[in-house]
C-alpha cells in the first residue's frame, strides 16, 4: 500500500474515533463535570495510559515494528510471525505480574501522582479505587498494540485504526448506563475503561485470525531476535518513561492548583489531539514500516522522498489547525462542553489551556514524521537523548510558569508546547547532520505557501468571530450551527488560498497514492 493511501486509511478511521471521542467527552463533561470526581477519574484513567506508552505504542512498538517489517521483507511472512509470537509471549510474561503489583500498590501510586488529593481523603480514596478498576486496561491494550503492529506490517491498517472507536463507545455506554446504579459517574467511567481494553484486545485478536496471522500463545523463549527487540526497546522505554514522567508531573503540578485544573487540561488536550491524532498518528503509523522496508531494500532515495511527503502532509493540516484552535478556543470549548456540571468558569479555564496546547501542534506533528527516520534505522538512542533534553526544559518551564507567574494550567500547557518545539527542532537537526533527511525544493516551497494560506484563513476566522460573537456566546443549537459555519468557511478559505498558491497539485496526489518502490507486498495467500 502507498504512503498516501495508508495515511488516508488510518486518518479516516482515526477521524471517526475522534468524532465519537467528542461525543464521549461531551457526555463525560456533562455528567462528571470539571470538579474533584472528574479529577480523580482522569488521574486513574491516565495511569494505565502512562505505562501504555512504554509497553504498547511507545517503546515496544518503536522497536517491534521495524524488526517485524525487516523480517517480513527479508525472511518472509512465516519467519516474521514466529518472531511476533515470541514477542507476544514475552510481553505477556511481563505485563501480568506488573499489573498485579501496581493494583496492590495503588495507594502509594496515587500519593506520588496527585499529592494534592491528600487534602481530601474521600477524593484520594476514590482515585485509588478508580485506579484499581482501570489498570487491567494496560494488559489488554498492550497486547492489542502488538497485534496492531503485526497487522500494519502486512498493510492491514483499517482494523487497527478502528480500534479506538471501541474505547469511546464503551465509555459512553457505561457512563450513561451504569451511573444511575453506582455511587457516581467516576465508577461507571472506570468500568468503561476496563471493558474497552478487553473489547479492543478481542477485536484485534479476531482481526489477526481473520487475516491468517493468528497470534497463538507459545512458550516464552529468549531468542536472539527477542534479545535484539529488548536491546532496541530499552532506550525508547527510558525515553518514553521519562516523557511520561514529565507528562505525569503536569498532573502533579495541576493537583496543587484549584479543583478542576486537571479536568481543564484533559478536555483542552482532547481537542488539541484531534488534528494530531488524525494526521500525526496516521503519518507515524504508516511511515515507520514503509521506511523500514525501503531502507532494508536499499531504496534510500524513496525513503527520503516519503519522509519529506510525510512532513509536508503534516504541515498541511497542523498549521491551519494551530491558528483555528488558538483563535476559536473559547467558542469551541463553550459549544462542546458547557453543559450540565461544566460551567462558564470551566470554559474560560479550559479555553486558555487549549490555546496554549495549539501552539505546539506543528511541533508534535513534526516529531511524528521525524522519529521514524531514526527508528527505521534501528537507532532508538538518539531520540532518547533528545527527549530527555526536552523533558528537562519542560520541567524547568513548568516550575517557572507555576511558581513565578499566575498562568496556572495555561502555563502547564504552554510548557509542553515549547518543549515539543525543542524536541522537533533537535530531531530535524540530527537527521540533517547525518544526511538521513534533506528537505527537497517542493517541501521548502510548499511550507511558506501553507503559511501564507494559514495567515489568510486566520484573518477570515477573526472576522467571522466578530460577526457571529452573539451566536457563539451560548452553548445551544444556534451556537453549534454558528461554530460549524465558522469552521466550514475557514476551511474553504484555506482550501481556496492553498489551491491558488499551488500548495497541493493533482500530479502530487497521484504520487502519494501510488505503490512505493522497495516494498515487498504482503501475500495474503502465504501462510505461516
Amino acid at each position: 500500500m502507498s504512503l498516501g493511501r495508508s495515511i488516508f486509511t488510518v486518518g479516516s478511521f482515526t477521524l471517526l474515533s475522534r468524532l465519537v471521542g467528542f461525543v464521549r467527552d461531551i457526555v463525560l463533561s456533562a455528567i462528571l463535570g470539571s470538579g474533584p470526581i472528574a479529577d480523580a477519574f482522569i488521574v486513574a484513567f491516565r495511569l494505565p495510559n502512562f505505562f501504555r506508552r512504554l509497553f504498547a505504542e511507545g517503546a515496544f512498538s518503536a522497536a517491534f515494528v521495524p524488526l517485524f517489517a525487516g523480517e517480513l521483507q527479508g525472511e518472509g511472512r512465516a519467519q516474521a510471525l514466529v518472531f511476533a509470537r515470541q514477542a507476544h509471549a514475552c510481553l505477556l510474561m511481563v505485563l501480568v505480574p506488573f499489573s498485579v503489583l501496581m493494583i496492590i500498590a495503588m495507594p502509594g501510586v496515587i500519593w506520588l501522582l496527585a499529592p494534592g488529593f491528600t487534602d481530601d481523603q474521600s477524593i484520594f480514596d476514590q482515585a485509588v479505587t478508580f485506579g484499581r478498576i482501570t489498570f487491567p486496561y494496560l494488559v489488554f491494550i498492550s497486547l492489542a498494540s502488538l497485534y496492531g503492529g503485526v497487522l500494519n506490517g502486512i498493510d492491514r491498517f483499517a482494523e487497527v485504526a478502528f480500534t479506538p472507536v471501541l474505547l469511546n463507545v464503551a465509555l459512553i455506554g457505561c457512563v450513561l448506563g451504569l451511573t444511575p446504579v453506582l455511587p457516581d459517574a467516576g465508577y461507571a467511567a472506570s468500568i468503561g475503561v476496563a471493558l474497552a481494553g478487553f473489547l479492543q484486545w478481542l477485536w484485534l485478536l479476531f482481526s489477526c485470525w481473520r487475516d491468517g496471522v493468528s497470534m497463538t500463545l507459545v512458550r516464552p523463549r529468549l531468542t536472539e531476535k527477542v534479545r535484539r527487540l529488548v536491546k532496541l526497546a530499552t532506550p525508547v522505554a527510558i525515553g518514553g518513561g521519562a516523557q511520561q514522567v514529565s507528562s505525569m508531573l503536569e498532573v502533579v503540578w495541576a493537583s496543587l492548583l484549584p479543583a478542576g485544573s486537571i479536568a481543564a487540561l484533559y478536555y483542552a488536550d482532547r481537542i488539541a489531539q484531534l488534528p494530531l491524532g488524525v494526521i500525526g498518528i496516521a503519518i507515524g503509523t504508516a511511515l515507520l514500516p514503509l521506511l523500514a522496508r525501503q531502507l532494508r531494500a536499499g531504496a534510500d532515495e524513496a525513503a527520503m522522498a516519503n519522509q519529506n511527503r510525510a512532513i509536508e502532509f503534516g504541515l498541511l493540516f497542523s498549521l491551519p489547525a494551530t491558528a483555528a484552535l488558538w483563535i476559536l478556543s473559547e467558542p469551541v470549548i463553550r459549544v462542546l462542553f458547557e453543559h450540565g456540571k461544566f460551567g462558564p468558569d470551566d470554559t474560560v479555564r479550559t479555553a486558555g489551556a487549549l490555546g496554549a496546547y495549539a501552539v505546539g501542534l506543528p511541533a508534535f506533528m513534526l516529531v511524528k514524521a521525524l522519529t521514524p527516520g531514526f527508528f527505521a534505522r534501528h537507532d532508538t538512542r538518539t531520540p532518547l537523548y533528545i527527549a530527555l533534553a526536552a523533558i528537562v526544559l519542560n520541567f524547568a518551564l513548568n516550575a517557572a510558569f507555576i511558581l513565578g507567574t499566575n498562568l496556572a494550567q495555561v502555563g502547564i500547557a504552554l510548557a509542553q508546547s515549547l518543549s515539543g518545539w525543542v524536541n522537533a527542532l533537535l530531531l530535524a537537526a540530527v537527521l540533517l547532520s547525518r544526511g538521513h533527511w534533506l528537505p527537497d525544493p517542493r517541501l521548502n516551497q510548499r511550507t511558506w505557501r501553507m503559511a501564507l494560506a494559514t495567515i489568510g484563513m486566520s484573518a477570515a476566522l477573526a472576522g467571522l468571530l466578530l460577526m457571529l460573537r452573539p451566536a457563539l456566546a451560548h452553548p445551544d443549537l444556534m451556537g453549534v450551527v454558528a461554530l460549524l459555519g465558522v469552521c466550514a468557511l475557514g476551511g474553504l478559505v484555506y482550501g481556496a488560498l492553498g489551491a491558488a498558491l499551488g500548495v497541493m497539485k493533482l500530479s502530487e496526489m497521484r504520487f502519494l497514492l501510488r505503490r512505493q518502490p522497495g516494498v515487498r507486498p504482503a501475500d495474503p495467500t502465504e501462510q505461516p
